[in-house]
C-alpha cells in the first residue's frame, strides 16, 4: 500500500510542474536533441526535473529516484520506495505548441507502482491512482472499457501504425481502429478512463513513461503487460520494458494471443 501522504505529495508536485510548463508553453524555451534516438529536451524539462527532484526527495529522503532527465539514485534499502517520473512526457508536442503533453509521477515499491499521477495542465486533467484504492480523473472514479471486441475487430486502440506490421503479429494483425496521442502516459490514462479500448507499443519503453499509467490502468480494472504479455517490473537494472499492452481483461488476452501466435 502507498504511504498515507504519497499520493497527495505526487499531486501537489505535479501541479507545480504544470505551473512551470504553462509558464514556458508557447514561449520557445531553449531545446536540443539528446541524440541516440532519444528525442528533444528543453529548458522546461530540466527546470521541472530539478523542482521535482528537490521537492520529492526532500519530502522522502529515503526514497530512490528515477527520471528521464537526471541521474538515478537507489533507494535507501531494498524494501524502500522510489520515485519514477517523467518531467514532461510528450516534449516534442509541448515544443510544437500542442496541449497533449503530461507530467507522469509514480511511487514504486519493490518493482510495483503504489501511487501514481498523470497530469495534463493545459487540459485540466488530473489522473490519480493508489494501490487498492481505484483510479480517478479529477476526483471521479474511472474504469476501463468493457469492449468485447471479438477477435479485437473494431477495437479503438491507441497505437502507431508501424506497431501493426504483419511480422510483429504471428497470430494475425488485429483489425483495430487506430488512434494516436503524443504522450505515452496520457495514452495509458485514456485507456484507464475507458475513452479507448487499448493502447500498445511493441518498442522498448522507458519506465518513466509507463509506471504511472500502469497503475492507473490496473486500478481501473484493466490489465497491463509488456509487449508479449509478460509482467511489468519497475526495479530492473535497465529501466526499460519490452513494449506495453494495456486493455480490459478480455481484449488484453486477445491481443497477447495474437502477439504470441497461439
Amino acid at each position: 500500500m502507498p504511504g498515507p501522504d504519497d499520493l497527495a505529495l505526487l499531486v501537489s508536485a505535479a501541479q507545480e510542474a504544470g505551473e512551470i510548463a504553462t509558464r514556458h508553453f508557447g514561449k520557445g524555451p531553449k531545446s536540443w536533441d539528446k541524440g541516440s534516438g532519444q528525442g528533444p529536451v528543453s529548458a522546461a524539462d530540466l527546470e521541472i526535473d530539478a523542482m521535482l527532484r528537490t521537492r520529492l526527495r526532500t519530502a522522502r529522503p529515503g526514497y530512490g529516484w528515477l527520471s528521464e532527465e537526471s541521474a538515478r539514485v537507489p533507494a535507501a534499502d531494498s524494501a524502500a520506495r522510489g520515485f519514477v517520473v517523467d518531467p514532461i512526457d510528450g516534449t516534442r508536442a509541448f515544443l510544437d505548441g500542442q496541449t497533449g503533453f503530461s507530467h507522469a509521477l509514480a511511487v514504486v515499491e519493490q518493482g510495483v507502482p503504489v501511487a501514481a499521477v498523470v497530469y495534463l495542465p493545459l487540459k485540466d486533467m488530473l489522473y490519480t491512482a493508489a494501490l487498492g484504492q481505484g483510479a480517478h480523473l479529477n476526483g471521479v472514479s474511472i474504469a476501463t472499457s468493457a469492449c468485447a471486441c471479438a477477435a479485437a475487430q473494431g477495437a479503438e486502440v491507441l497505437v502507431a501504425r508501424p506497431q501493426l506490421a504483419k511480422e510483429l503479429w504471428p497470430g494475425g494483425v488485429p483489425q483495430v481502429a487506430r488512434h494516436f496521442r503524443p504522450s505515452l502516459a496520457w495514452r495509458m490514462a485514456l485507456v484507464a478512463e475507458g475513452q479507448f479500448d487499448a493502447m500498445l507499443t511493441l518498442r522498448p519503453t522507458w519506465h518513466w513513461d509507463i509506471a504511472a499509467g500502469a497503475l492507473l490502468v490496473t486500478e481501473a480494472g484493466g490489465v497491463v503487460s509488456d509487449g508479449t504479455g509478460g509482467p511489468l517490473r519497475f526495479d530492473t537494472v535497465t529501466p526499460q520494458a519490452g513494449g506495453v499492452i494495456a486493455a480490459g481483461p478480455a481484449l488484453h488476452a486477445e491481443l497477447v494471443r495474437r502477439r504470441r501466435g497461439v
